[in-house]
Parts: structure tokens; C-alpha cells; sequence
């Protein structure tokens, strides 16, 4: 006779086949090796309860692995956490809780939205940061958990995982517990067609502490055993190597790469549930084995939160600084941004940076850091101490050279919660970062995305670093707040739209000073009238450091008797959002309009009857010669817009 876990395993196993079979989709083959594994986790090691999805102290789990979702959403079902036989016999299915991929917000007990291999990882690494910071702040009585991801040979392949695993190898990230999945299969067939690394050795390399468990995927005992070896490693993350045995137990598909992503026919399934001691019917689950499974997760989970919420009653630390770090800052905490005055020339990148450390203070979760160029990208912290092993109080933290990990580890942070992350790089760089933030994007994770040097006013760089087509890619993802500042006030309130927001911003700066031109009004409703003139002939609509051109070219024309209205439009996806009565006084109907902007063209058709822009790459030289000599310079608005003015007069 099967004991009680052995049972909810063969029960899992069951479901890791049944749920692809019915959807005629989906990855069997992980969920069923890795069953025993995940019962070790959600029954007996990890610290959760299903009553209280958010808690805050407890243990995060990561699949990295994210197309082996039925794991986790059988995990899910089995502790309690909402779903139900009915969910899983949606999966895969158009508006059910259980999508392809697991996503956060989406489905209670999902962490965080994986799907493109690596991510996981790197999320997890985040969520270490996150709580070792707050760990370190706040104290170990209401901070003290850890972050499990599990991960397969594809998470370990794609470049996102050199980079996060090398970042927390070097902050010694003691919390973190990687299971790798070594079952040698990879869709396309074993991995030794296609990978010879020694991943031991390269997790070693990075400081972590790696055990090789071998043979032990099926045994629970050895498993919690290691986990908990693991557990006690406190100055370096672990690496757990299981191998494993894709498709377990079929007698004709275990081992087989068939078995990752092709649901197994109704004779595989018949075969392998006689082997489990199953019944031959989809979905078994006998209610004595699934309501003494909640109960067990369920009583040792409640246990844990009341003893944790005892811990915080008596806590004698900054209340207000946790429910801050938490539920967001206090009314007011904006107040200490700086105001610039007109005419005045400052980088935004630079008034990033005196907003952010005006804020800090009231700001209890912030942490700031770049890829590299703190100094460079207006995320320096004044008088900060950085976020390193033995100064796990720093608020400044040093990512390196990994534009990709950063991002996603930032996407980690934010969601573990009490974690503002904000993070900087060139803005031509964002390209290193983009499949973060769309996966931000997609989880509606605060995280604040700074690129600097925000044109090809760049200058000597030269093309590769000069950016023309990013600003308006980022605009393409759904969910994320884009605001490029015309100037020091739009920065300023940028930076608190990008505090006060319910999901990721990408603030776009410049390098080179640029002269105070608004009010920082604009900001809010995403774009308003900045410079205006009665019944105007024409309107000159710009971003960024294009604005101060804008008001250029319109004193330009006003010296000829044209009257321009100047319209900064700082954020595209917030003057969307507005009323279209709004929208229709700010940009007028039948108003020529001409838009100015240091980037590709494509797109501003929706507000402009003519673009200035950048449909080219750039040039090595100084910036203000580049802008210049590529069009972004008062005469030539001017020239476009008495061209425009031309085309648009009536006939005679």
C-alpha cells in the first residue's frame, strides 16, 4: 500500500498527463518526474499557507520551467489555494486559471509570470534581494524566509541565467535554492546534441554551493534531506542537480524527448496509471487523499503565518516604514520634489537624480541601482551604501555589466513585494533588457525602468549607441508606462507617476542639458498645451528634448505672423487614457500639426499631419552636430512647417 504522499505523487502524475491530453496540448513529461519533488516542497519544507496567498514572510517558489505549469497547478489545487478539478480540466483553455504558462495576478499561488526560459531564475535571484534587504532593515522577526526555483536544462541554456546566477553567486545570496531538473531532454532531442557544459562546475565557478544528488528523484526522504542542507547554507546560493527521468513512470515514454511536449495517447496513459495504482479514469482524485493534503498543508501553514503574525504584534521596529515599503509611500512623500526654474539648463538624467534623492527617505523600499553606469544614468543614491554581502542594509545596488539579468531580477524584486527596484542602462541598451520588460509589462510588476542618453544627441558613441527605434518599440507593449521628460519639472513628475503607478514605467532621459520649458504638468494627463496662442495656425507636438525645439521654432514663426501652439507629450499611454474631449483641446482637429522627435517616424501618423524625426541611423560625432545635421534643429521645424501650412491653405 502506497503511503499518504506516495498517493497525492501518483495523483499529480495522474493530472500531468490527463490535463495536456484533454487540452490536445501541453508538457507532461516534467510535471510527472518532478511530482515527488514538489510534494517534498509544498507538504513538508516550504513555509505558506494557502488561507493567506500574500503573506508576506513566506517562502517564494519559482518554476522556471514555466511549461511544466500542470505541476504547479496541481500542487496548487492539492494545497488548497482555490482551484479546483474543474480548473484543471480547463488548462490551457480560453479564460481559465489555468493558462500554458503559469502568470501572476492571475492565478493565487503563482509568484511570478514565466514562460521564456531563464526568467524564472532570474526572478528568483530577485526575490533573494528582496529579501535579504528587507531581512537586513527591518529585522529577521518579521523577514525570514526563502526563494525556491526549480529549473530545467533550457533555463540553464539561455543567456539570462549567466547572468542573474553570476550576480547572486557574488552577493552570496544564502536564501536561494535552485533545484536543477537534469533529465538530459530537450524538445529538439538529449542535450548532448546540442550542450556539453558541466553545469556543476559552472555554478561552482559562480561561488554557489552545488551538490550533485544523482538518483534520488524519487525518493522524498533524500530529497528533503538535501533541501534542507541546502537551507543552512547561508553565505551562497545553492545548486541542487537532480537527476531526473522525463516521463516517469511510462513504461514506453520515460527518457523519451517525446515526452516534453506531445500529450501521451489514451494507451500511454492507461499503461502508465496501472503502474501508479490509479484508477484508469481522467482527473482521479478521491476526496479522502485531497482534503487530507489541504489539511496537512493548511494546519502547518496557518501555524506558521500566526506564529510570524505574533512576531510582527510585539515587533517593536518602524511600522510605518514597513507599511510603506509594502502599501506604497505616505500622502505627501512628493512634496520634496524640485521645482526648476524657466530658462534654467539641466540633463534630465540628471534631475532624475535629484528627484530620486529628494524622495528617498520616504521611500523605504527603494532600491536603486544600473548596469554599470550609476553615475551615468541619474541613479545615484547621495551618501548610499551599497547592497553587497556584508552590507545588506545598502540601498544601492551594483548589477554589473548584465542589462538582462537586471531587468529580470528587478521584475523578481517587485513582485516579491516591499521592493521599489528602479534600474538604469543606455537606452540603446534596452534592447538587452526588452524581454523583461515586457514580462513587467505582462505581470504588472512596479518596476521602474531609467534609460538615459535617449537619442543620437549621444554624439561621439557613434550609431551603436545612439538610439532611434527604441522609444517607440516600447511604446508598442501593452501595460507599460512610457514617459520621455521634456525637461527638469516633467522629470520630476515622472519620477512620482513612476512611484505612485500599479505597474512597470520606462523613464526616458536625456544626456545633454536641456533648457526649462513647462511646468512639469504635462506629465499627469500625458501630454498638455505648454507654450499657446489664440486660434493657432499650426501645432508643434513634441517629447523630450525636442520640446525646447518646439518652442524654438514657434518663436521662429510667431517673428513671421504664424501662431504655433507647442503640446509636450511626454507619455503616449497616459494621454490615451484621457477623455477624448481632452485630447481633441490639446492636439485640436483640423489644426495642422508637425511632430518632433529624435527617433523613427512610424507612429506619430496618429497625431501629426507631418513628422520630424530619425528614420536612419546615426553618426559619430558631437551630439548637438548629429541633431543638427539630421534634422532636429528650430529651422528645419520651421521650414516643415511652413511647408505644411502651404499644402494645408485653401484653394484660391
Amino acid at each position: 500500500m502506497a503511503t499518504v504522499e506516495q498517493q497525492a505523487v501518483n495523483l499529480v502524475r495522474g493530472f500531468a498527463m490527463d490535463a495536456p491530453f484533454a487540452a490536445k496540448s501541453g508538457h507532461q513529461g516534467t510535471a510527472m518526474a518532478l511530482a515527488p519533488l514538489a510534494n517534498v516542497l509544498f507538504r513538508r519544507v516550504m513555509k505558506h499557507d494557502p488561507a493567506d496567498p500574500h503573506w508576506p514572510d513566506r517562502d517564494r517558489f519559482v518554476l522556471s520551467n514555466g511549461h511544466a505549469s500542470i505541476l504547479l497547478y496541481s500542487m496548487l489545487y492539492l494545497s488548497g489555494y482555490g482551484l479546483e478539478l474543474t480548473d484543471l480540466r480547463k488548462f490551457r483553455q480560453w479564460g481559465s486559471l489555468t493558462p500554458g504558462h503559469p502568470e501572476v495576478h492571475h492565478t493565487v499561488g503563482v509568484e511570478v509570470t514565466t514562460g521564456p526560459l531563464g526568467q524564472g531564475i532570474a526572478n528568483s535571484v530577485g526575490m533573494a534581494i528582496a529579501e535579504a534587504s528587507l531581512r537586513a532593515r527591518f529585522g529577521a522577526d518579521v523577514m525570514d524566509h526563502h526563494t525556491f526555483v526549480l529549473a530545467g536544462d533550457g533555463c540553464l541554456m539561455e543567456g539570462v541565467s549567466h547572468e542573474a546566477a553570476s550576480l547572486a553567486g557574488h552577493l552570496g545570496l544564502g536564501r536561494l535554492i535552485l533545484a536543477f531538473d537534469d533529465n538530459h531532454v530537450t524538445i529538439d532531442g538529449v542535450t548532448e546534441i546540442t550542450n556539453g557544459d558541466d553545469h556543476s562546475e559552472r555554478f561552482r565557478a559562480y561561488g554557489w554551493h552545488v551538490e550533485d544528488l544523482g538518483e534520488i528523484a524519487n525518493d522524498m526522504d533524500a530529497l528533503e534531506a538535501a533541501i534542507r542542507r541546502a537551507m543552512a547554507v547561508e553565505d551562497r546560493p545553492s545548486f541542487l542537480r537532480l537527476r531526473s527521468h522525463i516521463g516517469y513512470p511510462s513504461p514506453r515514454l520515460t527518457d523519451d524527448h517525446e515526452a516534453h511536449g506531445n500529450p501521451f495517447t489514451a494507451a500511454d496513459i492507461t499503461e502508465t496509471k496501472k503502474l501508479l495504482g490509479i484508477p484508469d479514469e481522467p482527473f482521479y482524485a478521491p476526496a479522502k487523499i485531497v482534503d487530507g493534503y489541504r489539511k496537512t498543508v493548511g494546519t502547518k501553514g496557518a501555524r506558521e503565518r500566526a506564529a510570524w503574525q505574533k512576531r510582527y504584534d510585539r515587533w517593536k521596529g518602524d511600522k510605518a516604514a514597513w507599511n510603506a515599503a509594502w502599501n506604497g509611500p505616505a500622502t505627501g512623500w512628493a512634496k520634496p520634489l524640485p521645482v526648476a526654474k524657466a530658462g534654467e539648463k539641466i540633463a534630465t538624467r540628471s534631475a532624475l537624480q535629484k528627484a530620486i534623492n529628494a524622495t528617498a527617505s520616504s521611500l523605504p523600499g527603494l532600491l536603486s541601482g544600473s548596469a554599470d553606469l550609476t553615475g551615468n544614468n541619474g541613479v545615484k543614491l547621495d551618501g548610499a551604501v551599497d547592497f553587497q554581502p556584508a552590507t545588506r542594509e545598502g540601498r544601492q545596488i551594483r548589477y554589473g555589466v548584465r542589462e538582462h539579468g537586471m531587468g529580470s531580477a528587478m521584475n523578481g524584486m517587485a513582485l516579491h513585494g516591499g521592493i521599489l527596484p528602479v534600474g538604469g542602462t543606455f537606452f540603446v541598451f534596452s534592447d538587452y533588457n526588452r524581454p523583461a520588460i515586457r514580462l513587467a509589462a505582462l505581470s504588472r510588476a512596479h518596476t521602474v525602468f531609467v534609460f538615459s542618453h535617449d537619442s543620437v544627441g549621444v554624439g561621439e558613441d557613434g550609431p551603436t549607441h545612439q538610439p532611434v527605434e527604441q522609444l517607440m518599440s516600447l511604446r508598442l507593449i501593452p501595460g507599460l508606462q512610457v514617459i520621455r521628460p521634456a525637461d527638469a519639472n516633467e522629470t520630476a513628475q515622472a519620477w512620482r507617476v513612476a512611484v505612485e503607478h500599479d505597474g512597470p514605467t520606462a523613464l526616458i532621459l536625456s544626456r545633454q542639458t536641456i533648457p526649462v520649458t513647462t511646468d512639469g504638468s504635462a506629465v499627469e494627463p500625458g501630454g498638455a498645451v505648454v507654450v499657446d496662442v489664440r486660434r493657432p495656425d499650426v501645432v508643434l507636438v513634441g517629447t523630450g528634448s525636442e520640446v525646447a525645439v518646439c518652442v524654438a521654432a514657434a518663436e521662429k514663426l510667431a517673428a513671421e505672423g504664424v501662431r504655433a501652439r507647442v503640446v509636450s507629450l511626454p507619455s503616449w499611454d497616459r494621454f490615451a487614457s484621457q477623455p477624448a474631449a481632452y485630447r481633441r483641446k490639446v492636439l485640436p482637429a483640423g489644426v495642422p500639426t508637425v511632430s518632433v522627435e529624435a527617433g523613427v517616424t512610424i507612429g506619430w501618423e496618429r497625431y501629426a499631419d507631418v513628422a520630424v524625426g530619425i528614420d536612419r541611423f546615426g553618426a559619430s560625432a558631437p551630439g548637438d552636430l548629429v541633431l543638427d545635421k539630421l534634422g532636429i534643429n528650430p529651422d528645419n521645424v520651421v521650414k516643415q512647417a511652413r511647408a505644411l501650412l502651404r499644402r494645408s491653405a485653401p484653394d484660391r
